[in-house]
């Protein structure tokens, strides 16, 4: 059971308003009314209400993952041996404990989810598998895939070759 995302009434200014920081979040707020066409106060009225309704769920650093010395990325699937609404429970909540685990997807598909796993290296990888992911309540078995390069990541602007 899943609860139903409340979709929040937005005008075209509240996108205007989106798009820009999208694109750069660190925008001061004078900048931003001048960008989407308004005065700073009905801006600031607008963004707060962005925030507070859970539109803009907050602002971060992007960062190089490669000059952090964590390019390594591996997709895992991962097959249940329960799928009863508590055992996806206690999978969801384990899952998130794991700092290698960037993203985690339930899927329809002939395994029930889908992990984005970034480490160092292969090395460190096999640890994560064998010791954290392989461990998560419930997992019957898993299957990796090796990212060989990143074409087009969220967050990322970088040039498609």
């Amino acid at each position: 059971m899943t609860n139903k995302p409340i979709m929040v009434e937005m005008d075209e200014f509240d996108r205007r308003i989106i798009a820009a920081l999208v694109e750069d979040g660190r925008m001061t707020v004078t900048d931003l009314a001048a960008s989407v066409g308004l005065s700073k106060t009905p801006c600031q009225v607008r963004l707060k209400r962005l925030q507070e309704s859970g539109v803009i769920r907050g602002f971060r650093a992007i960062v190089d993952p490669a000059k952090l010395g964590m390019d390594h990325v591996a997709f895992t699937e991962v097959k249940l041996s329960d799928t009863r609404e508590s055992a996806l429970r206690e999978f969801n909540t384990a899952v998130r404990r794991i700092p290698e685990v960037e993203e985690c997807h339930m899927l329809a598909s002939n395994f029930d989810y889908l992990l984005k796993v970034r480490t160092s290296d292969i090395r460190r990888y096999r640890m994560v598998l064998g010791e954290k992911i392989s461990a998560l309540p419930h997992v019957a078995s898993t299957s990796t895939f090796v990212a060989m390069e990143t074409v087009l990541e969220s967050g990322s602007k970088r040039p498609r070759r």
